[in-house]
């Protein structure tokens, strides 16, 4: 565990807390201040992409989505929220830098009370936008966009380090392909194949 959170050490000063330092040194600014608070809800939780699922699994014809979906999402909550973040224990990037270099970051949101690794928000997005995108590019690239300003959105509030949400991007992608292949193996009631299923 040691050895663990040595190797994330490293890695945060050496890579991450220059890209963070660089976004708010070269990004920063009123608007982004503004709306970036907004846009990290939609991750909050998973709750938005848990409604947006949960809409698709009782509409007969979206029915298959929904449920990939659902599945992805709670892989998401067993392997990520209540696995790897107890297991890896990594501070958030402000309160590593208040500890470890005196420096005090003005956040734009709550402090956040869970570990850093992984990001909760972006696993939860790119689960259910490439669920969306595998299905239906209608509904998939715009929830893709939402996806990657979730995930920004992480960053810019300094409430997260790169390398937290570039291995979420991964995972979350992974779980979106493992809950479409769980319910393809799922037999569910539903009027006939809908448009968006295959």
């Amino acid at each position: 565990m040691e050895a663990i959170q040595a190797f994330f050490y490293q890695l945060a000063v050496s890579f991450d807390l220059p890209i963070l330092e660089w976004i708010q040194a070269y990004m920063q600014s009123d608007f982004l201040d503004t709306i970036m608070p907004i846009i990290t809800l939609f991750g909050e939780g998973g709750i938005f992409w848990i409604a947006w699922a949960v809409i698709l699994l009782i509409i007969p014809k979206t029915r298959k989505i929904g449920l990939s979906m659902i599945i992805a999402l709670l892989l998401g909550l067993l392997v990520c929220n209540l696995t790897l973040k107890p297991l890896v224990a990594r501070i958030r990037p402000y309160d590593l830098q208040e500890q470890d270099f005196g420096v005090y970051i003005n956040l734009l949101i709550d402090r956040q009370s869970d570990f850093s690794f992984p990001s909760g928000h972006t696993i939860a997005s790119f689960e259910a936008a490439v669920v969306l995108l595998r299905y239906s590019k209608k509904m998939g690239i715009p929830a893709l966009i939402l996806a990657i300003l979730v995930s920004f959105s992480r960053l810019y509030l300094y409430v997260h380090y790169p390398t937290d949400v570039l291995a979420s991007v991964v995972l979350g992608t992974a779980f979106a392909f493992a809950g479409c292949a769980l319910a393809n193996l799922i037999k569910l009631p539903t009027v006939k194949k809908g448009k968006f299923e295959r």
